[in-house]
């Protein structure tokens, strides 16, 4: 008998409470990706970590069920601007996550997202333990690192064995603006690479290949959350496509463009966008 699971996708990683002027608000991938995929009518679970009390929580239950592990602070962010440019800096921080953390009516679960922000999860120790899903990693929130000044830093993150057992990974340029070198080593270790390039689109790497794919020519109100967005929207309409991963990046595309349109959560796909984008690429 195949075993099944409550949830179609599982996101895995810290949500935020990002500083901002007059309080916090809500943040990091899964909960851009909780309503990506409930838009696209998958059922979701998340695994995060946060401050036992922490009231922002409550914002994702309506995208699907959601497990936090309890900590003394969530994961919290401010950027501080100057003449400088942005600096960000790690104000607190939550838990890690471990397999061990996953609900049992989850572990079957036949996609797999995790999106760490603070190198909270070991990529490793997760692919090895979705043997049978389709498992996707946002590199970002593992190519950071800080002191105890809190300031943000880039760290370069390379594990040959973790990447020959994900199937998709996703950054973008500006992730590694420091270390540009890294997409070469990178697309020779893994099977789908996806590097996202902003308004300018982006490049899919398979197989030694490259494919170029164009965004959409938009007016941006909030650029937040764009990167998360195009990531489970990829991941979220293969079920679509027939796995299709040329049709997938370029309806996420489409999709993330869309999303900058409008700001916070609200920046999710609604499901006529959804619908809209796949029937254009069901052509070919």
């Amino acid at each position: 008998m195949t075993a099944t699971s409550e949830i179609d996708v599982l996101v895995l990683g810290h949500m935020t409470a990002d500083l901002v002027p007059g309080g916090k608000m809500l943040g990091g991938t899964v909960s851009y990706a909780a309503p990506t995929y409930a838009a696209f009518g998958h059922r979701v679970g998340v695994l995060t970590s946060a401050a036992y009390d922490e009231a922002l929580l409550g914002r994702l239950l309506q995208f699907g069920k959601v497990v936090s592990l309890p900590a003394s602070s969530s994961l919290t962010y401010e950027n501080v601007y100057s003449g400088r440019g942005r600096q960000q800096f790690v104000r607190a921080s939550a838990c890690n996550i471990r397999f061990g953390d996953v609900p049992n009516a989850w572990v079957h679960v036949p996609y797999v997202h995790l999106g760490p922000l603070a190198a909270e999860l070991d990529p490793l120790e997760m692919a090895r333990n979705f043997p049978d899903a389709r498992v996707m990693l946002t590199l970002q929130g593992l190519m950071r690192q800080w002191g105890e000044d809190g300031l943000v830093r880039f760290r370069p993150w390379f594990d040959a064995e973790a990447l020959r057992l994900i199937d998709i990974v996703v950054y973008s340029q500006e992730d590694i603006q420091q270390f540009p070198q890294l997409t070469e080593k990178m697309r020779g270790a893994c099977k789908h690479l996806i590097v996202t390039n902003g308004r300018n689109g982006g490049a899919y790497y398979n197989s030694g290949g490259a494919i170029r794919y164009a965004s959409s020519e938009v007016i941006p109100l909030d650029l937040t959350g764009a990167g998360d967005v195009f990531a489970a929207s990829l991941l979220g309409v293969l079920p679509f496509v027939e796995d299709d991963m040329y049709k997938a990046v370029r309806i996420a595309g489409r999709l993330a463009a869309h999303s900058v349109t409008r700001s916070g959560l609200d920046s999710a796909p609604t499901a006529d966008e959804i619908a809209g984008e796949i029937k254009r690429f069901q052509g070919g």
